[in-house]
């Protein structure tokens, strides 16, 4: 049985690990939220760097992981390339904003994009985008709104916050826009928490994209492992988090239906 290591900077990454767990319900989870440092979109390039880097060895050290999913925007943004280097025998899957799904499915070429400030301002988003436009058949435009505390209060759990800063970035996107906007891209892992509040306020013409379910399936394809029957039950993820464990496994109670303990930890 093989062991992945996925880590994010709190609950947001569950989104992905829910992905996980259905397409490779016969792989051992270990997941770290690291919930000390939450969010990394609002903090420094270096900060996400350095606790990434620390992360990868603690899991490699302790949890003899045979592969890591970064499962945040932001840290892949800011340390996949150095983690790579510096892990060069270690399969590393990475996050992105999915500009190229969003291309396939707008039909205007006005596309949005929901994200921390740290991974709009990478370079690596913006390489991402230009490579996009460079491919495009037709007329192509990306509208970056930065989300200041999204990440945040879904990290809290708090509802009113979340409907107001939904509120207000959905307003900011759509006036930036226009009425041709037809396609949301969720550029955060916490986002799809937030999925029905974002969904009523972008409207049914509206189509909204995360990446979760396209990280699953790279992740099977880098282990070489065949998807097992959907009816294998999967196995339960470790879970560990740098504060408040507890908390952590109340959003995995909520959000993965699962009941099951988290450990502190403090890599």
């Amino acid at each position: 049985m093989k062991t992945v290591g996925v880590f994010d900077s709190g609950v947001g990454g569950l989104s992905v690990l829910r992905a996980l767990l259905v397409e490779l319900p016969d792989t051992r989870f270990v997941y770290l939220a690291d919930n000390a440092f939450a969010p990394y979109g609002e903090r420094s390039a270096a900060e996400v760097s350095q606790r990434s880097h620390r992360i990868t060895g603690y899991l490699r050290e302790v949890h003899a992981i045979d592969a890591l999913v970064v499962a945040c925007n932001t840290a892949t943004a800011l340390a996949v390339d150095s983690l790579r280097k510096t892990h060069p025998d270690l399969p590393i899957i990475g996050v992105e904003p999915a500009l190229k799904p969003a291309v396939s499915l707008s039909r205007s070429g006005r596309i949005g994009v929901l994200a921390t400030r740290g991974t709009l301002d990478s370079a690596r988003f913006a390489l991402l985008r230009e490579r996009q436009a460079s491919q495009a058949k037709g007329p192509l435009h990306f509208i970056s709104q930065p989300c200041d505390g999204l990440a945040a209060a879904i990290e809290r759990d708090d509802e009113d916050a979340i409907r107001a800063l939904c509120e207000r970035y959905i307003l900011s996107l759509c006036k930036a826009a226009g009425s041709e906007l037809d396609t949301v891209v969720l550029g955060c892992t916490h986002y799809p928490f937030a999925m029905s509040t974002l969904a009523l306020l972008c409207g049914p013409t509206v189509t909204l994209v995360d990446t979760a379910v396209p990280v699953a399936r790279r992740t099977r394809e880098v282990l070489g492992a065949m998807t097992a029957s959907p009816d294998a039950p999967a196995l339960p993820p470790v879970l560990l988090a740098t504060r408040d464990p507890q908390g952590l496994a109340h959003a995995v109670h909520r959000w993965l239906g699962l009941g099951v303990t988290a450990q502190l930890a403090q890599p």
